[in-house]
């Protein structure tokens, strides 16, 4: 899983300081999203992005400054430059970024967040901010989900809750929200900014061999959860196939037919030979799935579709959701070719 607040307590548990950047708030053309989050040490950006650019620059520069200080803030940039400005941003828009310089004080909301995406449970990070006037801001964190509630005030959840809620259902991966601002009964100003998180979606490869060697590779990148299932264990391991997150030494048929489960899951099928790719097409089939791809030729692809027919293995229907031959037609040849062209 390469989720970016997967690798914050990795850093943190090193010892070395690290800055957390997140845009909160944009208006007109900006160059990222709400919920867009950076990591910067003291040599500059480790992971992420706030935007690039001259945003990302000028964050830099204030991250550094937060690592020595500990003191977090809010930074407000204007994009609405004229073009002669070549050293200005001319997106358009505006652009806020929450910059915390405590975020070894959320460890156990950090590692909250990672276990409960592991166990494949979607859940919202909630941050709460709170304006110290000419002290800079306080930044504490919270996980919630279907089987976590925060220690926040009754009043507060009350109002947070059907928002959490919303943002899961909806599945959107961009959500993010900001939820008003009030005072909790203090005079500070604060502000709660909530960002949901979801399971990667699984990506199973049958067979270990070049092409799914190649497309382990880029379904990583693609930021899938990837698991490669081969019956053979000078192919199927993790030298051979780093980029995976499971590595199966199993009976193809019988792997694909326990783990071909779930509307985020996506198969991709190229074994050595047209029995594994026929057992492990047997394992999807009927199931809800996202996606079922087959590598093959036309010639092999339309006699094992007469098999399944006349077995009983599939319906027309059934047969006709499986992706086969599989990838996109962009004239590929060589193995990466053909692994860019399913990817």
């Amino acid at each position: 899983m390469k989720n970016i607040y997967l690798q914050i307590n990795d850093r943190l548990l090193t010892g070395e300081p690290i800055v957390l950047a997140k845009v909160v708030r944009t208006r007109g053309s900006a160059p990222q999203k709400p919920g867009s989050t950076a990591i910067f040490g003291k040599d500059g950006l480790l992971e992420g992005t706030v935007g690039g650019g001259v945003v990302e620059w000028s964050i830099r520069k204030h991250a550094a400054a937060a690592i020595i200080s500990g003191e977090s803030g809010f930074f407000h940039f204007n994009l609405d430059n004229d073009i002669t400005k070549t050293e200005e941003a001319i997106c358009g828009g505006e652009i806020s970024v929450l910059v915390d310089a405590t975020p070894h004080q959320d460890i156990r909301v950090f590692s909250q967040l990672g276990d409960s995406l592991l166990n494949r449970v979607p859940g919202v990070l909630i941050t709460r901010v709170t304006d110290l006037m000419d002290k800079g801001v306080a930044i504490s964190r919270f996980w919630m989900n279907k089987e976590t509630t925060p220690h926040l005030p009754v009043n507060v959840l009350e109002k947070l809750e059907p928002e959490v809620f919303r943002l899961i259902s909806e599945r959107e991966l961009s959500g993010f929200a900001e939820f008003g601002s009030g005072d909790e009964g203090e005079e500070h100003k604060t502000s709660f900014f909530l960002q949901p998180f979801f399971p990667p979606d699984r990506l199973i490869i049958a067979g270990a061999g070049h092409i799914g060697k190649a497309l382990a590779h880029l379904g990583s990148l693609l930021e899938f959860e990837i698991t490669v299932i081969d019956d053979r264990p000078e192919f199927a391991n993790n030298v051979n196939l780093p980029d995976a997150d499971h590595v199966i030494v199993r009976e193809i048929g019988k792997a694909v037919d326990e783990l071909a489960r779930g509307g985020q899951t996506y198969v991709v099928i190229a074994t050595r030979g047209h029995k594994d790719d026929a057992a492990a097409l047997r394992g999807c089939i009927g199931r809800d799935l996202a996606y079922t791809g087959m590598i093959g030729s036309r010639n092999k692809i339309s006699a094992m579709r007469r098999s399944f027919l006349e077995n009983g293995w599939a319906t027309a229907e059934e047969w006709g959701r499986v992706h086969a031959p599989v990838g996109l037609s962009i004239g590929s040849k060589s193995v990466e070719e053909i692994a860019v062209s399913i990817a």
